[in-house]
């Protein structure tokens, strides 16, 4: 078994992995502007570990030609693809930026194959399991073994704390090697309840003021969380953009959340945004909240509502995820200014972070990885891979972070 790393090596965005040249693990978008992606290859089969736009929004381009492979994922996983390849479209389609066109789009259905947890099944010759990541709605911990028995764990993206929309991940399979993300390896996360309180505080105080909280949140998972954590917090809102058709689809499947009562009440909690300018320009205007894509205010109504609510110190940008390096969202976080839909206004409202994340910190991740200390562990989606990697090898693991375009014999 070998293994190359097309994307996510060394980076956070587009990752891919090829696993003998046949079977193709993941195949996301960099959402920086404009959109990268990850090195071309053409697999006998394509397994897809979770439904965000860097694992899997370059998938449609892999269906192109006349024999086009098999795409394996959980219905949810499914589900969110097509509407992150139709909000791709919407936003770059018929330019450089989008490597697909509508047809194929149209052709995943053709091509979907979906699996549950724990039912393993076979893509490219290998056989495939899925395990709950604990990470959003759908999201899977890949197992793929060969013939001669080899066993590959690709962790995706993992939680190993519970969130309000999607439980932890438990599930830790019998591997040989293990290619494991790492996105926050230097983080300890604060408590979930004190982030939780931090930012039903900062909420409160912002519209008692007569201020506008603008929530950016990335549609697929964080959305639903911040609305559950609104609601649980008895907090009213708006919801805008692509995250309510993603709540509006969780709904059928109720076996991939956490509480599926609780997801409703957050659902009757939130006031729907018609996607007019007009409106949101107007509830930018008022003391309220709003919970709107894109995260990392790539594009979406985020575009709208940040401009409109900048110039005010009584105003505040809450950001409830990760903003990768090169994103519109990490500059307003770090410099207090960004590009933002071809302008860079001055932005006195301020920003805050609050870490509702998706992801196992730095104790989550080692915790993880002591059920592998046997193991060879390749340390991918990160900014501080090779970093991780030592520290991992200093305490006696057999681990290294692979470069984009790097082969791995195993």
């Amino acid at each position: 078994m070998d293994i190359r790393f097309l994307g996510g090596a060394r980076e956070v965005g587009r990752s891919a992995l090829l696993v003998d040249d046949r079977l193709l693990l993941d195949y996301g978008a960099k959402p920086t502007t404009p959109p990268a992606w990850p090195l071309e290859c053409d697999p006998e089969a394509v397994v897809v570990s979770h439904g965000h736009l860097d694992h899997v929004g370059g998938v449609p381009a892999l269906l192109s030609g006349r024999d086009p492979p098999p795409v394996h994922w959980t219905p949810p996983t499914h589900e969110f693809t097509r509407l992150l390849a139709r909000d791709t479209l919407k936003l770059h389609g018929g330019t450089p930026r989008c490597p697909f066109a509508e047809n194929e789009v149209r052709r995943l259905g053709e091509v979907s194959v979906e699996h549950g947890y724990r039912e393993p099944f076979a893509a490219a010759g290998y056989e495939v399991t899925f395990y709950d990541a604990g990470h959003i709605p759908g999201s899977a911990h890949v197992l793929v073994e060969d013939d001669d028995g080899d066993r590959l764990l690709y962790t995706g993206d993992f939680h190993t704390d519970a969130q309000r929309l999607v439980d932890r991940s438990t599930a830790r399979p019998d591997a040989d090697i293990v290619v494991c993300e790492s996105t926050y390896s230097d983080v300890d996360h604060a408590p979930r309840e004190r982030v939780e309180e931090r930012f039903a505080e900062a909420v409160r105080g912002t519209t008692l003021q007569g201020g506008t909280v603008v929530v950016p949140a990335f549609a697929i998972g964080r959305t639903q969380e911040v609305l559950l954590v609104c609601n649980a917090n008895d907090i009213d809102c708006y919801v805008d953009g692509m995250g309510v058709e993603v709540l509006d689809a969780l709904v059928n499947y109720p076996e991939f959340v956490r509480d599926a009562d609780a997801l409703r009440g957050a659902r009757t909690n939130a006031r729907t945004v018609t996607g007019r300018d007009g409106q949101r320009r107007r509830i930018a205007d008022t003391n309220t909240v709003v919970v709107t894509t894109s995260g990392m205010l790539t594009g979406g109504p985020a575009m709208t509502y940040v401009p409109a609510i900048a110039d005010s110190p009584t105003n505040l940008v809450a950001f409830s995820g990760y903003q990768v390096e090169g994103t519109p969202g990490r500059d307003l976080l770090e410099t207090g200014s960004a590009t933002l839909d071809g302008r860079r206004p001055p932005v006195a409202a301020r920003r805050e972070f609050f870490d509702l994340s998706a992801h196992a910190d730095h104790d989550g991740l080692r915790a993880f990885l002591s059920a592998y200390e046997d193991a060879r562990v390749l340390v991918n989606h990160g900014d501080r891979c090779v970093a991780f990697a030592e520290e991992l090898r200093a305490d006696g693991f057999d681990a290294t972070a692979p470069e984009r375009g790097e082969r791995v014999e195993l």
